[in-house]
């Protein structure tokens, strides 16, 4: 039984590992605004409260929970992200800003105060967009989003690199168009290849073993190109 710790998980991605962990027998705790819809699942050994990935109080009620009832995190997956879709001369600094402090600082944040809590095999799973990958193909209106995630991305190798001598391991996913309630938002009317359901049992599986094969990678999970 591992310990998971989830952002981003009253819908999409996020729901569906919540789900998955707790077939499987793990303990999770479930992060999001919203908590009532992973409360009603009434899923064993999962505990959720709402939570607001750019407050400080709230990333403290984290650490004090793990303290109190778990005492280790042996994964930790920041999911949570905030997509923005508009053209660059419409971007306010607000939407900028959101966009960082969702995607960027509340991930460093959660990942931090939760360090003392992992060990060598410990693993963090940062979870990124092909938007964010040098040379992939780019979509206008996602100047935001997209920076935010290339920002990601270099966070997840700096930290890699920082820790390899002790643990625990860090990677990234940038994942392709995925069929979620925030893609609909975005793009209203578009078709994505993947499910959220499949796409959480590929990052499931990935976070409770890839850390034995990768540290400090950046894995393309999509099936488009480039």
């Amino acid at each position: 039984m591992k310990n998971i710790v989830i952002t981003g998980t009253s819908r999409g991605i996020g729901f569906e590992m919540v789900r998955i962990f707790s077939e499987m027998g793990h303990r999770v705790l479930a992060l999001s605004r919203n908590e009532e819809p992973i409360l009603a699942q009434q899923l064993e050994n999962v505990h959720a409260f709402s939570f607001d990935i750019t407050s400080s109080e709230a990333i403290s009620r984290v650490s004090s929970f793990v303290a109190e009832n778990w005492g280790s995190v042996h994964v930790l997956i920041n999911n949570a992200g905030a997509l923005v879709n508009k053209a660059f001369e419409e971007l306010s600094l607000a939407d900028f800003r959101k966009s960082y402090e969702v995607n960027v600082f509340g991930v460093a944040e959660v990942t931090r105060v939760l360090l003392p809590f992992m060990e060598a095999n410990s693993h963090v799973v940062n979870i990124s967009s092909m938007g964010g990958v040098q040379g992939s193909m780019k979509f206008p209106g996602l100047a935001a989003y997209s920076s935010s995630k290339g920002a990601l991305i270099t966070l997840t190798e700096l930290l890699a690199e920082e820790y390899k001598d002790g643990g625990p391991s860090f990677n990234v996913l940038a994942l392709g168009a995925v069929q979620t309630e925030m893609l609909q938002e975005a793009f209203p009317g578009y078709e994505a290849p993947v499910t959220a359901t499949q796409m959480g049992e590929y990052i499931v599986n990935f976070s409770l073993n890839g850390h034995k094969f990768y540290n400090g990678k950046i894995m393309q999970v999509s099936n488009s190109t480039p």
